[in-house]
């Protein structure tokens, strides 16, 4: 089984498009959005979930007011403010709270509950191009690489029990934890970045985290003829790097118009973008499946 996973050194790159027309043209895949923090694939893929399950991650404080005798020990201790009184009662403000502990440890009547905390869900679909896994992270919640891990652990047993040869993912953006889990045990990573300054130093920051764990990297150039000597700079990047520049993508309106139209460039009537993306994915497939060899 092969993993590829798609990402990229900022936000609005281009990436979330290229990966659904990926999706359309892989064969035996499963999908994966690995962005959960802000997932956008489904608008493409427009799944059909099948299963739901809800995450948990983290703790948080909660006061049994049965219980408290409003001695005021936890607010004193509480270094982030989120004990609060009104009226003689005292509460936890979950927005507050960073799972510390230490009310609960010092609370002398044990009043303090400290439940593990609901973060989002996760999500198994259906969609005309296959399963899709992907999830929602509540607005504003940590834990996102362990989310992402969990998908990348469900894609991987949905693809063993469908047969499937593939997991394609949609990654998230930056070099964070979440790219981070997104590109654990992955067989090639493939970047897609822009021609601008910004860009360039943004991909050497994707190239060296592939580097630190040892995973092959493809690049992109997307909207290559908006600064063709930029693009001309990343290339040169990617030869003394050793990494394969695979593609130079034009900037086409027809890519706004196939998200307009919910759909992926490659199911519009093939023009010369689509057969660019084409090309590109053969190439993605020939590096994936040399590096198993």
């Amino acid at each position: 089984m092969r993993e590829i996973v798609v990402v990229s050194g900022k936000g609005g790159t281009g990436k979330t498009s290229l990966t659904g027309a990926f999706a359309h043209l892989a064969e035996n895949s499963v999908v994966c959005d690995l962005d959960v923090d802000a997932p956008d694939l489904h608008l493409l893929l427009r799944p059909q979930t099948v299963h739901t399950e809800e995450f948990f991650s983290g703790y948080v404080a909660q006061i049994d007011s049965g219980l408290c005798t409003g001695c005021g020990l936890c607010a004193s201790m509480c270094k982030y403010e989120a004990v609060r009184v009104a009226q003689d009662t005292f509460s936890v403000d979950p927005l507050r709270c960073e799972g510390c502990k230490v009310c609960v440890a010092f609370c002398p009547e044990g009043a303090i509950l400290f439940p593990q905390k609901h973060c989002g869900e996760w999500y198994i679909s259906s969609t005309r191009f296959g399963p899709l896994v992907h999830a929602n992270l509540f607005p504003g919640e940590a834990n996102s690489g362990r989310l992402v891990m969990v998908l990348k652990q469900q894609a991987r047993q949905l693809a063993k029990a469908r047969g499937k040869e593939l997991i394609l993912a949609d990654g998230t953006p930056g070099i964070g934890c979440p790219v981070i889990s997104s590109l654990s045990g992955a067989d090639l990573a493939v970047a897609v970045t822009e021609p601008t300054p910004s860009g360039r130093h943004d991909l050497e920051r994707v190239a060296d985290l592939c580097g630190h764990f040892q995973i092959r990297l493809a690049v992109i150039i997307n909207k290559f003829d908006l600064n063709p000597e930029e693009a001309d700079r990343i290339e040169a990047f990617c030869r003394s790097k050793g990494h394969a520049a695979i593609a130079r993508l034009p900037h086409d309106p027809v890519v706004t118009k196939a998200m307009v139209e919910g759909l992926v460039v490659t199911e519009l009537p093939e023009g010369d973008f689509s057969k660019e993306v084409r090309q590109t994915w053969r190439k993605i497939e020939e590096l994936s499946v040399r590096g198993k060899k």
